[in-house]
């Protein structure tokens, strides 16, 4: 690895336009951090379903900001300059960050719940509501951010600062114990890692996919079943009986509306838990006797606060969980969008920088 300074003013970066709805590779200016601000040269940004959203209609709070702006929330890099009010780090340190930006990170929802619910209200999200990891430099908050664990990479290790954090809490906040019984939604992204989150934790797994490639990535994350929800027609009975009544847990990571509908006849009655963690398009719907009456409980996980990040990230290490992850170039993030939009990426997808 050569200089990690930048020898120009400006860099190319992958930017969603809501004029025309089309990413744009644009020449923008490099940014300078601030006093409380990291600099940081990008190793790997990587493609999360959320920067899809850009494109969808969506009533379910996607805020944009700037126009256009940055797309990339998940990303791994290495420290270039330090802000003056900055300690802890030092330049070339391998370090990772999540996006909350220009909130307090000291209030009870920063701390607690979610920075999007900062009291302040000035909270901005990179790569929605300001520019994000898909450019070769990017300043990042201090608070926000950590040094990678000696077990872990900058080059493959970004899609565990989204993808991981989001699924090791979906996964540990259910509560289960070892020998239990818990249904992954959706084997992609999130929930290939998912499964190796809940197999290092002594849980039984099944997951669930309507895509083969991505039922393939499951049986090789850990799996102990697989189904195909689209294929497979009598795959709810199927699981009731194998888990001797149900799951104790369903965690969802897909946008489908209809795999939130079709997941409360494979929970075990009685206190067993569907976890709402993708976000369809339309919003959810669920039966009201069966919340009042405790034939499942819905709750949700938080995806990632610069107070649960560590954990996971030690956890990833301490157990050797590895995204499988597919490297393209910067040029190609519109032909990763596609290929998620189809269904036919395996793991994660992302950009690695020179």
């Amino acid at each position: 690895m050569g200089s990690l300074k930048p020898t120009k003013k400006t860099m190319m970066a992958q930017q969603y336009d809501a004029r025309d709805n089309e990413l744009h590779l644009n020449e923008i200016p490099i940014p300078e951090p601030k006093s409380h601000e990291i600099l940081v040269k990008v190793a790997c940004a990587s493609l999360c379903h959320s920067d899809v959203m850009h494109f969808e209609p969506n009533d379910q709070g996607l805020i944009l900001g700037q126009n256009p702006v940055t797309i990339g929330h998940e990303a791994t890099g290495y420290v270039v300059e330090i802000g003056s009010d900055v300690s802890g780090f030092k330049e070339g340190d391998n370090v990772g960050f999540i996006c909350a930006v220009d909130c307090c990170f000291e209030c009870e929802p920063c701390k607690k719940v979610h920075n999007a619910w900062c009291v302040t209200g000035k909270q901005k999200m990179q790569g929605f509501s300001c520019n994000g990891y898909f450019q070769e430099y990017v300043c990042v908050d201090a608070r926000n951010t950590m040094v990678l664990p000696g077990e872990l990479d900058a080059n493959s290790a970004a899609p565990l600062f989204c993808a991981g954090v989001t699924a090791f809490h979906g996964v540990e906040d259910c509560g289960l114990k070892p020998g239990q019984w818990m249904a992954v939604i959706g084997c992609g992204g999130l929930g290939h890692l998912g499964i190796q989150y809940a197999k290092a934790m002594g849980l039984k797994v099944i997951g669930l996919d309507i895509a083969g490639r991505a039922l393939e990535e499951a049986k090789r994350s850990g799996a102990d079943h697989v189904f195909n929800s689209m294929t497979e027609k009598d795959w709810q009975k199927n699981i009731v009986e194998i888990t001797a009544g149900g799951v104790d847990a369903a965690v969802n990571f897909t946008a489908s509306k209809k795999s939130y509908d079709d997941a409360p006849a494979i929970i075990r009655p009685g206190f067993g838990i569907l976890m709402v963690v993708g976000i369809p398009r339309q919003p959810l719907e669920f039966n009201g006797l069966d919340i009042a009456l405790g034939r499942y409980r819905v709750m949700g996980s938080n995806n990632g606060t610069c107070y649960n990040m560590r954990p996971c990230i030690e956890f990833s290490a301490k157990h050797g969980i590895k995204p499988h992850l597919n490297y393209f170039k910067l040029e190609q993030v519109p032909e990763m969008v596609e290929l998620m939009n189809s269904h036919k990426a395996q793991g994660r997808m992302g950009v690695q920088f020179d």
